[in-house]
């Protein structure tokens, strides 16, 4: 039943917003293609801002902001990780 519940349940919707000076900083070339595939779903929203005011976290390591909740990784590999398994909720 649970597969059945999946296959026709509609996906929420989710925003995750991006520091510019952050993504510039973090992101790896290597990166983009999965990041692409990702923010190109039909649930995810995505804004991307030239600063966030979290210039504390900003420099110590990549991150975003998922529906209002600040998470933050080692690496963009590990963040986008992160978002994929938040957004799967």
């Amino acid at each position: 039943m649970k597969l059945i519940n999946k296959l026709f349940s509609k996906q929420k919707q989710v925003t995750v917003e991006f520091c510019q000076r952050n993504l510039d900083a973090f992101l790896k070339e290597e990166d983009f293609s999965e990041y692409k595939r990702f923010l190109n779903l039909e649930n995810i929203n995505y804004k991307e801002y030239e600063c966030q005011s979290k210039c504390k976290e900003c420099k110590h390591s990549p991150y975003a902001v998922m529906d209002g909740d600040f998470i933050a990784a080692e690496n963009s590999g590990e963040l986008l990780a992160k978002l994929k398994e938040r957004a799967e909720k």
